[in-house]
Formats: structure tokens, C-alpha cells, sequence
């Protein structure tokens, strides 16, 4: 078994796989697994450079990280509650307002409204643990540019010449990405995919001297309005809005900020002082540039999934998953790799009765 990509989604594939018994390899183009999970931790600071929890009403990633046995290092935010800046002043939202408003889209019928949860140490500890388990199974630097098919199911090609053979395949990659490989199967439904967008964004944490934040800062932060001015999209009060994200007598802010010219963190550093009345500057800062970040999906995407995986059964075991297919949450993402991964052993069981009774 291969699963194709090594963000949460294929890492939670490959977790499913592996219960069953199933020989599975993840096959990560870059060089490190985790996707956009991104987490860092330095004197004392734990920054996220991707998201920093996950919808709390969806169970998938707390289940998981009960079957890894890490359970215990999940935790509720400290405060509750956004703001929005319309470039006067921060007035409160309902709740759920914020995620709608940053495109933050969860599994269907979720309630938004009940927030967000994360771990102890950063949403870095579920990547962490599921690589632990995995062991020799993730192979990074192995990027996948072709699918074919073989007598005994797919043939992948990497980069720099290798192959690797696979019954089943997993493709847990962006939807660009998993488009081109599929259409070259002669699956041409999957330019579909190529519709959803991927929008840049930059996020910037800043790390202060408790004393140097003036002005109250009131839930777990603020998003601004489109007609605001600010090019910082929003700010997360990351030491105030989850335990031990900052050491005693210290603070860690987290800006979003629009693609700009300059240097992102003195933008963030500036507005977040006229909005917040920040007054000392900050001691560190940590940029992380996302040219593709949060997928954002056209009116028809559930039916042209829908018609690509009805495509898709024609052929041997291949099922696709992720934030490009599936939605855009951690949780989400968690869901839609294991599902996909249950889907190729019921496919891979009913080719090898078939096969079976070809023999017999």
C-alpha cells in the first residue's frame, strides 16, 4: 500500500492502514512529514506556524490522538470569544463568526459555535506521535510524478528514477496535485479539482514582555473587516487563548497578514500596536510564508468529488483525500485520510475475491 503525501491526512491514512496489518509506505515530496503543521517551540514558546487547533464539535483527531495514546495532552482554550476590527474599533462577534469569516470550513452539520480545542504542545504533538508510531513507514524527499497501472495494481514513479509498486494508493495531496496524477490516469473528471483555490497568507507570532501589552485584550482575538484597511486578516492571542504557549511574565501574538513587501512582522508589529495598544517591541518575531494556504471551494465541489470517486471505483484501488476534497479542518482532514484508507481495503478485499474466484 502507498499513500502519496505526508501532511496529517496521508499520515492519518497510513495510521489506519497500519491497523490492519497492512504494509504501507508514505511517500512525502518535501523533507520533513506534517503538512502545515508546523509547530516550534523555543525558550519556553510554543509558536504554530500553521493552524493552532482544531473545530471542537468534530471527534476525529480526538479519537485519534486517544488510539496514540496522547489523549491527556488535549486542552480547552482559556478564553472564548472573537472581535472584529472595522478599523475603529473592536466589537464583539457571535460565536462561529470568525472561523466563517477566515474560511475556516468544517465537516457538514458541525457546529462551529462550540470552538476550537488543541494539545499541550502545539498541534505539533499529533504529527509527532503519528511518526512515531509510523516509524520506518514515512519516507520523505520522495516525490511521486507518475501513476501508472501495473499487473497487480499501480506503478509510482519518484523523482530521480526510483519506482514503487502498490496494490492500492492513497492520494493524500493538494488538489492540484492530485488532480494532474489522476487526469493522466485518464480520469479527466479530475480537473475538477484544479477549480479549488489555494490563497496565500503569511502568519507572524511575536513574542513581548507582558508588561508591553497595555490594552485589554478580551477573547481569543480579532479578525478585520474587509473594509478595515489593515492588512493583518487577524490576530490570535496565542498565550491567551491556550495553556503554556508562553513562559511566565511573557506573551505570543499571532497575525495573519495579506502578502505585502517588506518585512511582514513589522507591518503586523505596527498594527497590532494600533489596534491593541501594544507598546514595547517585540523580542523575537517568526514569519511563516504559505503561497497556498486555506482551500477555498466553488459552489459545485461536493458533486465533482462526488463524480470523480464514482470514476475512480472503475479502477484499481485508488481513493483521494484531503483539505482539497474533503474540507479544510484539521479533524476534517484527519476523517477523510482514514475513511480513504478504509475505502482501499474493502476495494483491495473485493479485487482479491474476485481474483480468487478467477483461480478457482
Amino acid at each position: 500500500m502507498a499513500v502519496v503525501g505526508g501532511g496529517v491526512t496521508g499520515l492519518a491514512a497510513a495510521w489506519e492502514l497500519q491497523g490492519t496489518g497492512a504494509d504501507v509506505s508514505v511517500l512525502e515530496s518535501g523533507r520533513r512529514a506534517g503538512g502545515v503543521i508546523v509547530t516550534e517551540r523555543r525558550d519556553g514558546f510554543v509558536v504554530e506556524g500553521g493552524p493552532d487547533g482544531f473545530l471542537a464539535a468534530e471527534p476525529d483527531i480526538q479519537v485519534l490522538a486517544r488510539e496514540l495514546g496522547i489523549g491527556d495532552r488535549l486542552v480547552d482554550p482559556l478564553a472564548r470569544g472573537s472581535l472584529l476590527w472595522n478599523g475603529k474599533e473592536l466589537a464583539p462577534l457571535a460565536e462561529g463568526q470568525a472561523a466563517a469569516l477566515l474560511g475556516i470550513e468544517g465537516q457538514t452539520g458541525v457546529d462551529v459555535s462550540q470552538g476550537f480545542r488543541s494539545f499541550r504542545g502545539g498541534m505539533g504533538d499529533v504529527v509527532e506521535a503519528l511518526l512515531a508510531r509510523l516509524g520506518s513507514a514515512v519516507r520523505t524527499g520522495m516525490g511521486v510524478t507518475a501513476i501508472a497501472p501495473s499487473r497487480r495494481g499501480y506503478r509510482l514513479s519518484l523523482a530521480g528514477g526510483s519506482v514503487v509498486e502498490a496494490e492500492g494508493v492513497v492520494l493524500a495531496l493538494p488538489a492540484w496535485a492530485a488532480a494532474r496524477l489522476v487526469a493522466a490516469l485518464g480520469v479527466v473528471a479530475a480537473r475538477c479539482l484544479e477549480d479549488v483555490l489555494y490563497y496565500p497568507s503569511v502568519t507572524v507570532s511575536l513574542a513581548y514582555e507582558r508588561n508591553g501589552l497595555t490594552g485589554k485584550l478580551s477573547g481569543t482575538g480579532f479578525v478585520s473587516a474587509g473594509e478595515s484597511g489593515t492588512p493583518v486578516r487577524a490576530c490570535t492571542y496565542a498565550s491567551f487563548k491556550y495553556p503554556g504557549r508562553a513562559p511566565g511574565g511573557y506573551a505570543l501574538l499571532r497575525a495573519f497578514v495579506a502578502p505585502l513587501d517588506g518585512d511582514p512582522a513589522s507591518v503586523a508589529h505596527a498594527e497590532l500596536a494600533k489596534i491593541l495598544g501594544v507598546t514595547g517591541a517585540p523580542l523575537w518575531s517568526r514569519a511563516f510564508h504559505w503561497t497556498r494556504g486555506v482551500p477555498r471551494y466553488k459552489p459545485q465541489h461536493a458533486q465533482h468529488v462526488a463524480r470523480m470517486r464514482e470514476l475512480l471505483s472503475l479502477l484499481p484501488p485508488l481513493e483521494i483525500a484531503g483539505a482539497g476534497v474533503d474540507g479544510a479542518g484539521v479533524s476534517a482532514c484527519v476523517k477523510s485520510g482514514r475513511a480513504a484508507a478504509r475505502r482501499v481495503l474493502e476495494r483491495m478485499a473485493g479485487t482479491n475475491r474476485s481474483r480468487q474466484q478467477a483461480g478457482d
